[in-house]
């Protein structure tokens, strides 16, 4: 081969392979004719004018690195996802995943790993052969390249404008890599905001009180579950005795069409414990959370968690407590939801008149079959081999054990609270779903930028003591009387502050299940630039069919 030609193949080679993530994009993003030439065109026509700059491409693209990099976590996602960008939430997640779960996921994506390395990194290696040849492309071809870039980018822009006119397309959005570094870039102005939550919300007060009188015993607990889907819990009518106790208890109040407003823990937890939901949710920058409001009204109070700490808004709002506890933390190895308990039973022990709890659990967060105990395996074989979808089977068992798990959790709370003479109040939810393979999009985990049903719809528990349905009958009364309500995660706040009594100018009767001015309305999904999304702008016609065949509001 001549050596004119071996540098021209590099030349068309690395072009390809630059513009190789746009490709698959064109097949899977939801976009329009003008759109679909944007992305394809303007990124085209930059590459092919700056791999013209110099007389050896293997130079260009090595400037071009970040771009390879961000091409490799793109196809990396659209194999998990399917769908969707580099999205703020992903970059986000890169510093709030803790190690451990980022192990145990990657252990579990060889396949796309694996694909990427072997894409990129013989395309670098040839690079550098390239630059280490003493032969050039030949200076026409250069020519008509930068020529070509010109023209193309040209028309590349003229695609967009058309699409923004006329369909309102946004680059920032549908425009690989441009949304990716955009995307990147509130990342870490969101970062730099969230740092600065303790001198933004230092002044905040929700001027609390409890109607509640102070002299009788009052304990009131909230946990948070991880990635708890609602269509795997037996109290939703799964086919799996996935609940074989809390199905028997008496007390319990089951909310069969409750929404989460986030798919990523970062900010669905935020919004459970916190006035901020999808409608309003930079307000978590300058309020405190729920812990605060009780605290001020005369409780005594508690965050016990089974999370890693990653300097978030959950962190800040825990720590707001009396007693702030992460069982994980100086430790290795790894604890179950039940090492919590002894956390509770200590608190409820210290002779605290009024006592607020809030529990952080892992609940079913992948890896799932690590998230319970062996004598809880109790759908087999539940060992999981790889994330995909010819192993549904245990990755479906692995996650109805860890389901059934959280029930053993949960009733080991309700036996703490029901040997206490307190005027007791416990509410259980989870801060999103999960995928599992469940359709045909064959969609997995959670987080991904396009949310689904089984991504949003949670379950939502609440259980009153023998002697706080005695002492707050209306309170009882209201609670069981909305169990068909449509609801979301951004009443949990509203309905806690309800459950212990507390009066705040910040409580909104609308949003509170224990308020008998409750209101059904429209629900909305907090997307990944954090606007309001309502239902029908971010899920598809499969998720509604779902929701429609369970019953559940579209609205």
């Amino acid at each position: 081969m001549k050596p004119l030609e071996k540098q021209t193949r590099y030349y068309f080679l690395f072009l390809f392979i630059l513009l190789f993530p746009n490709l698959v994009l064109l097949f899977t993003e939801r976009l329009s004719a003008w759109g679909g030439a944007c992305m394809f065109l303007l990124p085209l026509g930059i590459y092919t004018w700056a791999m013209s700059l110099a007389r050896k491409p293997g130079k260009p693209l090595l400037w071009l690195f970040p771009v390879l990099f961000l091409g490799a976590f793109q196809l990396v996602l659209l194999y998990l996802f399917k769908q969707g960008p580099i999205a703020v939430d992903m970059w986000l997640n890169l510093t709030t995943t803790n190690s451990a779960e980022a192990d145990e996921l990657l252990k579990q994506l060889t396949i796309p790993v694996s694909f990427v390395l072997l894409l990129y990194l013989p395309i670098l290696i040839l690079a550098v052969r390239s630059l280490l040849r003493h032969d050039e492309l030949d200076r026409n071809l250069r020519r008509k390249g930068r020529m070509a870039g010109y023209v193309l980018t040209f028309i590349g822009l003229l695609s967009g404008a058309a699409g923004y006119l006329s369909q309102g397309y946004r680059a920032e959005d549908s425009l690989f890599p441009f949304n990716a570094c955009y995307n990147c870039y509130l990342a870490l102005q969101r970062a730099e905001a969230t740092q600065a939550y303790h001198h933004t919300s230092k002044d905040f007060r929700y001027n609390a009180r409890s109607t509640h009188p102070a002299d009788e015993p009052e304990i009131i607990v909230c946990v948070v579950g991880e990635t708890s889907r609602a269509v795997n819990w037996q109290l939703y009518g799964y086919d799996r005795a996935t609940n074989p106790r809390l199905a028997h208890e008496d007390g319990l109040m089951v909310y069969k069409d409750v929404m989460s407003q986030s798919n990523a823990t970062h900010k669905s937890v935020p919004i459970l414990l916190s006035p901020a939901s999808a409608e309003d949710f930079d307000i978590l920058y300058t309020s405190k959370g729920v812990i605060t409001a009780y605290k001020e009204a005369g409780y005594h109070t508690c965050f016990f968690s089974n999370q890693v700490r990653n300097h978030s808004f959950i962190d800040f709002l825990g720590e707001e407590a009396h007693e702030c506890v992460f069982i994980k933390d100086h430790r290795t190895d790894n604890p179950k939801d039940e090492e919590l308990l002894p956390y509770v039973q200590r608190a409820v022990e210290t002779g605290h008149r009024r006592l607020f709890i809030v529990l952080h659990t892992y609940g079913s967060h992948f890896n799932y079959n690590d998230r319970y105990t062996a004598d809880h395996a109790v759908f087999v074989p539940d060992q999981i081999r790889k994330a995909n979808i010819r192993f549904r089977t245990e990755l479906v068992n692995a996650y109805d054990n860890a389901i059934s798990y959280t029930d053993y959790v949960l009733s080991g709370v309700l036996d703490i609270l029901k040997h206490t003479e307190a005027r007791a109040a416990l509410l259980y939810t989870s801060d999103h779903g999960e995928d599992i393979y469940d359709d045909e999009r064959q969609l997995f985990l959670h987080a991904s930028p396009y949310p689904s049903y089984y991504q949003l719809h949670v379950p939502l528990l609440i259980w009153t003591s023998p002697a706080y349905a005695a002492a707050y009958p209306d309170t009882r009364n209201t609670l069981q009387g909305h169990q068909d309500k449509a609801a979301d995660s951004g009443d949990v706040f509203h309905t806690l502050l309800d459950l212990g009594g507390i009066l705040t100018p910040y409580k909104q009767d609308s949003l509170s299940l224990a308020s008998p001015g409750f209101k059904e309305s429209a629900r909305h999904y907090l997307d990944d630039h954090n606007k309001a999304r309502g239902l029908s702008e971010c899920l598809t016609d499969d998720d509604f069919q779902e929701m429609r065949k369970r019953g559940l509001s579209t609205k």
